[in-house]
């Protein structure tokens, strides 16, 4: 089992995190990445929306969305710059409010300075009102994602580029730098059989946020066709405390990984950015716990 920071302070969901967050800003996260990155985690995470009403709801989470999203690209191009390893995922970059051509640029650039450590996590969105506030189209978001990934496939790591799809069409451009990686990883968001589908059809892996184990087994009992070395990257249903509970950290790890996770995206209890770190390190030093290097 490898294990993945839920990025702190990026994201302010109500009810959720703890009040050092709020008043925190870069030089804490870099505090978290590069203990995460010292200790052998996979990755950070970090979301994106725009712009929000406040109180927007999320089928997925069950209660607002909040309105607290750092952008990833300055996020993840600043915490580049004080780690070496760890990677760096977005969870998720929304398709529909980018041509891919644009995603291909910043975000090949950002894989170039990072030194290929980017994981470019994508999903279709749901957010309505956001769609309308950006004239990105609603209705047909998904068969767009899908024309959107196909596209990312052709263009993100070529200086030239050409693509012919249903919403997307272009040829003999350059797009320079462009992604450094091979093969960036592309993982699809989203908790339902559409979405792992296309994550099993288009991409390289899924990650269904946070989910419990029953759940997340149900839906990947659907496919049973994954692809070999197909990325499953699920968030701990519940916050870790690795210094007051190892015993319940370990179950959850068992029950997370018995579902079908290859990846535990986690989160902690804690009250303090020195607490949270002591977790970072406490979590590192369970027999369950992979290093990535």
């Amino acid at each position: 089992m490898r294990f993945a920071i839920n990025s702190p302070v990026v994201i302010a969901l109500p009810g959720v995190g703890a009040e050092w967050e709020r008043e925190a800003g870069i030089e804490e996260i870099a505090r978290v990445a590069v203990e995460a990155d010292r200790r052998g985690y996979d990755y950070l995470t970090c979301s994106e929306h725009v712009a929000l009403p406040p109180d927007t709801p999320s089928a997925m989470l069950g209660t607002s969305r909040g309105t607290v999203y750092w952008d990833p690209l300055p996020t993840f191009g600043y915490l580049s710059a004080v780690t070496r390893r760890i990677r760096l995922a977005t969870s998720v970059l929304v398709l529909g409010y980018h041509h891919p051509l644009a995603i291909a640029k910043r975000y090949g650039t950002l894989d170039r300075i990072s030194g290929g450590r980017l994981v470019l996590g994508v999903g279709v969105g749901t957010a309505e009102q956001e769609f309308a506030v950006l004239g990105a189209p609603f209705e047909d978001r998904g068969a767009r994602a899908d024309d959107a990934m196909r596209a990312l496939r052709a263009s993100l790591s070529r200086r030239i580029v050409e693509y012919e799809g249903e919403y997307y069409r272009y040829s003999g451009l350059v797009v320079e730098p462009h992604a450094v990686q091979e093969r960036v990883p592309l993982w699809v968001g989203g908790r339902s059989r559409r979405a792992l589908r296309r994550a099993i059809e288009l991409g390289d892996g899924w990650m269904p946020g946070a989910i419990e184990p029953g759940l997340m087994r149900e839906l990947l009992a659907h496919a049973p066709d994954r692809p070999e070395g197909f990325v499953v990257s699920a968030r701990s249903p519940h916050a870790l405390d690795p210094i007051g509970d190892r015993d319940g950290t370990s179950r959850i790890i068992e029950a997370m990984s018995a579902a079908g996770a290859t990846t535990l995206e986690v989160r902690f209890v804690h009250t303090s950015l020195d607490e949270y770190l002591e977790q970072v390190e406490a979590l590192a030093s369970f027999d369950e716990f992979e290093p990535t290097r």
